[in-house]
């Protein structure tokens, strides 16, 4: 029988596996370039990990991950505004005659 207890654990390890993921996402990537890179995906999947693992915390009333997750998800949300400032809104693709 699956209980309340277990989805929130699976929910809880989701969270963590999407956090976890971010650096073999960036480890790969460096590896390609040769260089220290950090996709756009890093900081997506560090937001979606984050709030999946933030609102476990919250219900198990972890006071300690629930600082972490809270102000860690403000960070990834304001890399991402200044990312998208940074591109600007994308433009059409240009015609060829």
């Amino acid at each position: 029988m699956i209980t309340t207890e277990i989805i929130w654990i699976g929910i809880g390890f989701l969270g963590q596996s999407l956090f976890f993921g971010r650096w073999v996402v960036q480890w790969i990537t460096s590896e390609k370039k040769a260089e220290s890179q950090v996709p756009l995906s890093f900081w997506y999947m560090s937001l979606i990990g984050g709030l999946i693992t933030l609102a476990y915390a919250i219900y198990r009333k972890d006071p300690v991950f629930i600082a972490g997750q809270g102000v860690g998800s403000v960070v990834y949300v304001r890399n991402l505004m200044l990312i998208n400032r940074v591109k600007g809104p994308a433009s059409p693709p240009s015609q060829q005659t």
